[in-house]
């Protein structure tokens, strides 16, 4: 008589003796299909903090009127984007 398997959990798949979540076993799918390599969590936490400190940074240096600029120039480039979506433009 063949031996039944045991009950595995919704969304988990046994995977050479081990129980993996779904998701987990897609990630690794992907990562060894497209060769990619695992990053480095010095390096990311390192470029995170590179970038938390330098968008104030750069809002501190520029002048009151650069950084309106900036703005009124992202907000038309919002509007323009909204205009462009909306099924009546024609108003």
């Amino acid at each position: 008589m063949l031996k039944r398997s045991r009950k595995v959990p919704l969304g988990k798949v046994v995977l050479l003796g081990e129980e993996i979540d779904l998701n987990e076993l897609a990630t690794r799918v992907t990562a060894l299909a497209t060769n990619e390599k695992p990053k480095n969590e010095a390096a990311v936490a390192l470029g995170r903090l590179g970038g938390k400190k330098g968008g104030p940074a750069r809002a501190k240096s520029l002048s009151k009127k650069r950084r309106s600029e900036i703005a009124r120039k992202a907000a038309k480039a919002r509007w323009k984007k909204r205009k462009a979506q909306s099924p009546d433009s024609s108003a």
